[in-house]
């Protein structure tokens, strides 16, 4: 799992960096994904939540499901 959030963060840097900002979004998808997982739901959050403003502004079909994943970690977080 390291590795996984070594090379979306790589992934999420060169995004940033060269502005590809639909594949900038799927990595953020991806880290929020990882931290849930992890049990870490303030950090999932923090890449779920910039995910999905980024779908809904590209009006991407994806923003359904991070929509969920967010609801999901939030739901999480509310019965802890």
């Amino acid at each position: 799992m390291d590795q996984a959030i070594r090379l979306l963060n790589q992934s999420l840097e060169i995004t940033e960096r060269i502005g590809d900002v639909p594949t900038q979004a799927m990595a953020l998808w991806g880290l929020g994904h990882l931290a849930e997982q992890q049990g870490e739901y303030t950090k999932a959050i923090s890449y779920l939540q910039p995910a999905l403003e980024i779908l809904q502004r590209l009006k991407s079909p994806d923003a359904e499901s991070v929509s969920a994943s967010l609801d999901r970690v939030m739901g999480v977080m509310g019965n802890s």
